[in-house]
């Protein structure tokens, strides 16, 4: 039962992979404005550098519009830049005590971009998925050579290790599939 533990302390793994391609998603424009496309932009404000997030609420002013609301001032100049700086290809607006963000429609030709970017992380997402069972597949291994499990113990483990493995693949999957329903839909 020693490889039931390793299975058991897999799964967060596995969870955190799919959390961490989920959150890749979202930072993924589509249609519509969300605010999770700027909230990790990193600003630089204090001397240090923060997630917008951490410095100003995000919210839907309309489908296609952003508010930045810095929580201070003197921050909307280095929010504005950051912005700018990002790979979203918008020009906020400084509008009084806040930042606006007008996302264009997109054209077919950035759906399509956005989609093979999308696949891109998805396979990024599987490679980690893979990497994890391959970690815990070599650990699996090395016990059974150190006489801890039996053979028969090995293959069952390594079985529900793949199982694992596939359901965590499949989950990122149909993530990407709902994703680029989002990104195609007009």
């Amino acid at each position: 039962m020693v490889m039931h533990t390793l299975l058991l302390l897999s799964q967060p793994q596995f969870e955190e992979v799919f959390l961490h391609a989920t959150a890749e998603l979202g930072q993924l424009r589509t249609g519509r404005a969300s605010p999770s496309l700027v909230e990790d932009l990193p600003v630089e404000g204090y001397g240090s550098t923060m997630a917008l997030k951490g410095v100003a609420s995000v919210s839907l002013s309309d489908a296609r519009t952003l508010l930045v609301e810095p929580w201070d001032k003197a921050l909307l100049k280095a929010i504005e830049k950051a912005i700018q700086a990002s790979s979203l290809g918008v020009n906020p607006t400084v509008d009084g005590s806040a930042v606006r963000i007008v996302l264009p429609p997109l054209t077919e030709e950035s759906r399509k971009q956005l989609v093979k970017v999308m696949r891109e992380k998805l396979e990024d997402a599987r490679v980690a998925a893979r990497a994890v069972r391959e970690r815990v597949r070599e650990q699996v291994v090395r016990l059974e050579r150190e006489k801890e499990i039996g053979e028969d113990e090995k293959f069952k483990q390594l079985d529900e290790l793949d199982k694992l493995t596939k359901e965590c693949v499949q989950k990122i999957d149909e993530a990407g599939e709902r994703k680029e329903k989002e990104i195609m839909t007009v």
